[in-house]
């Protein structure tokens, strides 16, 4: 009786882009989920490269085995409109970190990025208060939270003296990331701020300025709570954060998967958007933040 038992189990998936403490974090939401929801199995992704072919392996996989909901920050929404589309006629489809608004999706859970990025934008001003050069670092510019960030950043650094020179790319490889910072140092030895827009873009920088003897000398300005970020924050070596809340994009993500799928379709907003704030961590509050963090990774 067990095993047919188990296989009228319903699947629900949570995808993820790269890997990272963000997701780990992310992941004990959905174990959260997961004791909630007996009637569910709940499976975690980490694709093994950062790329929409990666992730439409999963999506395909994951089809062929009748997965009843997907919950994914999608890597490249432009390029996996088609994919995302068939597991939507198939499934439950919701987008979370990243959106994809062009796809069927049900609704994004996750960030609203631009005002994300305008928090970076005014840490930013606080780093540079008589304006510098900055150089931005990220994974890539095709996902739409790369965009959506770098975009607050602009609005909210208009009208200053403070010049964008470049966003860097590294593909999702973090020895490229860590490059990248080397040879923006080496490159711009007058370049006062770095800013890091994913989850591992900071603690590179961080690491590559503490090996070129720039601390102090250099700002720094990120995204997440990796736990080199906040204690970069408490040696005062970066500035700030703005991080977000995975563990509820895991959490929330799988708890309304199974409502939607059960036929509560009011947990999708009239706009499909269900924006989970953020905030800053700055030298003020990083004690207690990160003694909460390191909680969640412990589990």
């Amino acid at each position: 009786m067990q095993p047919s038992l188990a296989q009228e189990k319903k699947t629900l998936a949570f995808v993820v882009n790269v890997p990272a403490d963000f997701w780990t974090i992310a992941k004990r939401g959905t174990e959260k989920a997961q004791a909630e929801l007996p009637n569910y199995n709940i499976e975690f992704f980490i694709p093994g490269e950062m790329s929409a072919a990666a992730q439409k392996r999963i999506l395909e996989d994951l089809l062929a085995r009748g997965v009843a909901g997907v919950a994914i920050s999608p890597v490249n929404p432009d390029d996996s409109t088609g994919i995302l589309n068939q597991v939507a006629s198939q499934a439950v489809l919701f987008t979370h970190d990243a959106d994809a608004p062009n796809s069927n999706r049900a609704m994004y859970i996750g960030t609203d990025n631009v005002d994300a990025g305008r928090k970076a934008g005014e840490l930013m001003k606080r780093a540079l208060p008589d304006g510098g050069k900055a150089m931005l670092f990220v994974g890539t510019m095709d996902a739409a939270n790369a965009r959506e960030r770098s975009q607050g950043i602009k609005e909210a650094i208009a009208g200053t003296k403070i010049e964008i020179i470049d966003i860097r790319t590294d593909g999702g490889d973090q020895a490229k990331a860590k490059a990248n910072v080397e040879d923006t140092l080496t490159k711009y030895p007058d370049i006062n701020l770095l800013v890091g827009l994913w989850a591992y873009n900071t603690p590179q920088i961080y690491n590559a300025v503490k090996a070129a003897g720039m601390e102090g000398k250099v700002q720094i300005v990120g995204f997440d709570e990796d736990q080199q970020t906040l204690k970069g924050i408490s040696e005062g070596a970066i500035l700030g954060t703005v991080v977000q809340q995975p563990y509820e994009f895991g959490y929330q993500s799988m708890i309304k998967l199974a409502k939607y799928i059960e036929g509560d379709k009011s947990v999708v907003p009239e706009n499909k958007l269900d924006i989970v704030p953020t905030q800053i961590i700055d030298k003020e509050n990083v004690k207690e933040f990160a003694q909460k963090t390191a909680d969640l990774l412990k589990k």
